[in-house]
């Protein structure tokens, strides 16, 4: 069975970062790709940003140039890097892999962004 794990939300004040962590764990052979995801409050889910199995990387165009999308291949943990942030960028930040030609979400972790 395989579980992502996230891990870094919190609470910040505008114009603070964060660091958000997702770690791949169980049975894995291969992982395509790794995104972000995040859903605020009576909103959809909307992708964030993107990183392919090369490295290759997509932003939404509320977070160019704010937002870093990162892979470790080798500990099959994506990160999202998140400057200046602003009250716009709260909700719950999920993980999406594809892991094994299979996707798979994490449980989602709160992030808070007050003026």
């Amino acid at each position: 069975q395989v579980q992502l794990v996230e891990s870094g939300g919190g609470s910040v004040q505008a114009g603070g970062s964060l660091r958000l962590s997702c770690a791949a764990s169980g049975r894995i052979l291969s992982i395509r790709n790794m995104d972000w995801y995040r859903q605020a409050p009576g909103k959809q889910r909307e992708l964030v940003a993107r990183i392919t199995s090369g490295g290759s990387t997509n932003y939404a165009d509320s977070v160019k140039g704010r937002f870093t999308i990162s892979r470790v291949n080798a500990k099959n943990t994506v990160y999202l890097q998140m400057n200046s942030l602003k009250p716009e960028d709260t909700g719950i930040y999920y993980c999406n892999a594809e892991v094994n030609l299979r996707g798979y979400w994490g449980q989602g972790t709160q992030v808070t962004v007050s003026s």
